[in-house]
């Protein structure tokens, strides 16, 4: 039986939560506790579900709010990628990174560059390293459904925002086209914000990623 995913838009940013449950284990993931952390707890139980793991995009505030408050309720490990310690170490010496990228619990574990198995028994998850936005994204994909936990990488017609400190167009471009287009066209994108896409609808069509590859093809000659 496939995995049950739920998604809360929560906090000021309208930011996606998503809870992704097993009923066959009664367990469940969060990947991005936005905000409210009893709210997720609860929309948790009422599925049957008790959260077990908690995973990170990245580390803008918008998508950690509720971190420390989830991890006191349920006592679940806490994954990010290894890049989050430093920025933590950073905001103490440059204000705005202290706005960007809010203290967090202890991470029980640091995913690093390469693909991790991040799930969960009946919920197949691995991570993949996709920074651009911040250096320490990560989408989240889910293989046995074909789905995509994006995070702020690639939106529906548009991508990341890359005007913050550590952000970089060209970085995220390359998670794009190289780590997340990989993937197959079906492959459901469940971003951080706004409405779901797929990758073969963004591979057609995104009009940033269209403009960047133009403007790679006319740089090299190729395109007239």
């Amino acid at each position: 039986m496939a995995p049950e995913i739920l998604t809360l838009t929560l906090g000021s940013f309208a930011t996606n939560a998503y809870v992704i449950g097993s009923h066959a284990s009664g367990e469940a993931i969060v990947i991005d506790p936005v905000d409210d952390a009893e709210r997720l707890l609860g929309a948790a139980a009422a599925a049957g579900w008790k959260i077990t793991r908690i995973l990170v995009t990245h580390g803008h505030l918008d998508h950690v709010l509720a971190v420390a408050d989830l991890v006191k309720l349920t006592s679940a490990p806490l994954y990010i990628h290894h890049a989050s310690p430093r920025l933590q170490e950073e905001r103490i010496q440059d204000p705005v990174l202290q706005q960007l990228f809010p203290a967090l619990p202890v991470p029980d574990r640091l995913l690093k560059d390469a693909g991790e198995s991040c799930g969960l028994p009946g919920i197949e998850l691995r991570s993949i390293h996709t920074p651009g936005h911040a250096p320490d994204h990560v989408a989240y994909y889910q293989p046995q459904s074909a789905v995509l936990f994006g995070g702020d990488c690639l939106f529906a017609g548009s991508i990341g925002r890359t005007d913050f400190p550590n952000a970089d167009l060209g970085t995220l471009m390359h998670s794009i086209t190289q780590k997340l287009f990989a993937l197959p066209d079906e492959t459901r994108v469940l971003p951080g914000h706004m409405s779901p896409t797929t990758i073969g609808t963004e591979r057609r069509n995104n009009p940033f990623v269209l403009d960047y590859l133009r403007t790679l093809d006319t740089s090299d000659g190729s395109l007239a």
